[in-house]
C-alpha cells in the first residue's frame, strides 16, 4: 500500500509541476477537456436515445461503484486522512511557489523592445572597425586596469553570429548617436585563459572555464577609442557618460550588460541563449 501511494504521490505531483511551469502541457491539457466534452456530447445524445432498461441498470452500476469506494475508505480512513496531505501539500506549495527560474537550465531572453531596432538587426550586415594597434593595449593605464589584454583574443570571426550583430549594431549606435567610438577589448576566450585569469583573483574574474560566456563566443568587453588611445578607467567622467549609454543600447538590443552586476563590469555585454552554458 505504501509503495502504492508513494507512486502516485510521484505521479500527481510530477503532473502538477509539469502543467505549472510549461505551457505546452496546458495546452494538451486543454485539448485532452475539449475532446473529452465532445465525446461526452454524443454519448449523451447516445444516452437518451437508449432504452429505460439499459439506464437504469447504469444507474445502479453507477451507484454500486460509489458504495463500494465510499466503503474502502471508512475502512481504510488512516491511509487516506495521512496519504491525501502528503501528497496534495507538496503539489501545492509547487504551484504557489513555481517560477521558471527554478529550472535547471533556465535562462529568460531579453525580448526587443524596439521594432526598429529589431529590423536593422534583420537588415544591413555591419562590417566590423579596425581593431587598435597592438600598441594600445600595453599602455600603463590599460594594463593596470586589464592585465593580460594585449593578448586576449579580438577576432569577430569567433563569436557567435548573432551577438556579433547586436554588438556591431551596439558600437554603430555608439557612433552616430552618441560619438562614441567603440573598441573590442577581447572576444571568444579559450578555457586555458579562462582559469588563467579566475587564478589572478576576484577583482579580474570569479568564473572559472566554460562558466563564462566568452567560452562560448557569446561576450565581449569593449572601452572607448579617443585621440588615438584606449580609455578603459572608470575614473573619466566622460568614460562613465559612454558606460551608461552604452548599458542603455546594449539592454535595447537584448543584451545582458555587466554593469547591472554586484561587482560591475561596465564594458562587458553578453547573450545569454537558452540551453547553450550547462550551470
Amino acid at each position: 500500500m505504501l509503495i502504492f501511494l508513494a507512486l502516485l504521490y510521484f505521479c500527481v505531483a510530477c503532473t502538477l509541476i509539469w502543467l505549472a511551469c510549461f505551457p505546452t502541457g496546458r495546452a494538451m491539457l486543454g485539448q485532452f477537456v475539449f475532446s473529452l466534452r465532445s465525446r461526452m456530447k454524443r454519448r449523451d445524445t447516445a444516452w437518451r436515445g437508449a432504452p429505460a432498461r439499459e439506464r437504469g441498470a447504469f444507474r445502479r452500476g453507477l451507484a454500486g461503484g460509489l458504495a463500494a469506494g465510499l466503503k474502502l475508505a471508512r475502512r481504510n480512513w488512516i491511509v487516506f486522512a495521512i496519504g491525501v496531505p502528503v501528497i496534495a501539500i507538496p503539489s501545492l506549495l509547487a504551484l504557489v511557489l513555481r517560477s521558471p527560474a527554478m529550472l535547471p537550465d533556465y535562462v529568460p531572453t531579453a525580448a526587443l523592445p524596439d521594432a526598429q531596432i529589431a529590423a536593422l538587426l534583420q537588415g544591413e550586415q555591419l562590417v566590423p572597425p579596425v581593431a587598435p594597434p597592438p600598441l594600445a593595449f600595453t599602455t600603463q593605464e590599460v594594463v593596470l586596469v586589464r592585465p593580460m589584454l594585449v593578448s586576449a583574443s579580438r577576432n569577430w570571426g569567433l563569436l557567435h553570429p548573432d551577438f556579433n550583430a547586436r554588438l556591431l549594431l551596439a558600437f554603430k549606435i555608439m557612433k552616430e548617436q552618441h560619438g562614441y567610438e567603440m573598441a573590442l577589448l577581447e572576444g571568444y576566450r579559450s578555457p586555458a585563459r579562462q582559469d588563467l585569469l579566475a587564478q589572478m583573483g576576484g577583482t579580474v574574474t570569479n568564473a572559472r572555464a566554460f562558466q563564462s560566456w566568452h567560452q562560448y563566443g557569446l561576450a565581449a568587453d569593449c572601452a572607448f577609442w579617443r585621440d588615438g588611445k584606449l580609455v578603459i578607467s572608470e575614473k573619466d567622467p566622460w568614460a562613465m557618460r559612454g558606460y551608461r549609454l552604452y548599458g542603455e543600447v546594449a539592454e535595447q538590443l537584448g543584451l545582458t550588460w555587466g554593469g547591472r552586476w554586484k561587482m560591475m563590469d561596465l564594458g562587458h555585454t553578453e547573450l545569454r541563449l537558452p540551453g547553450v552554458m550547462r550551470r
